[in-house]
């Protein structure tokens, strides 16, 4: 075992990735497979835990695992351009914006609803009526909020 030999409770506590979100990079292949030690132990080295601290990061700006894999995959090759990486970043970006904007429409609609209301009885309570009634939306459309 080489002397930086990490056990996985180390790795998790250096990540801060939780044991069985390692266990499953590992099973989707994001991340290596370790050394194992004869007792069956996984021993991981300080270039998984510089891998580890990349996915961690990007799931922490939203990016998804097929994009993490991408990017994985194009650090990989540090003499390419790096036009993939702009390419996935700019997409993720764009959805960021997108999801914004639906909350944004949800804001509104919600504290439209929430304002509306000053009975004293949800018989007469407007919050209920106009969530029971659509049309009474600002947009006629809530696209759903991820």
């Amino acid at each position: 075992m080489p002397a930086d030999a990490l056990t996985i409770g180390h790795l998790s506590r250096e990540s801060g990735c939780k044991v069985p979100t390692i266990r499953y990079y590992e099973q989707i292949g994001l991340m290596p497979a370790p050394d194992r030690t004869e007792g069956n132990q996984r021993r991981y080295r300080r270039s998984h835990l510089e891998r580890l601290t990349f996915i961690r990061h990007a799931r922490e700006l939203g990016f998804t695992l097929d994009d993490i894999r991408d990017l994985l995959r194009l650090s990989q090759q540090p003499d390419a351009p790096c036009e993939q990486a702009d390419e996935i970043a700019a997409r993720h970006l764009a959805s960021v914006r997108d999801r914004i904007r639906r909350l944004r429409l949800l804001e509104d609609e919600l504290a439209r609803v929430a304002g509306a209301c000053a009975a004293d009885a949800v018989a007469e309570c407007r919050v209920i009526e106009l969530l029971s009634n659509h049309d009474r939306c600002l947009t006629a459309d809530h696209p759903p909020v991820d």
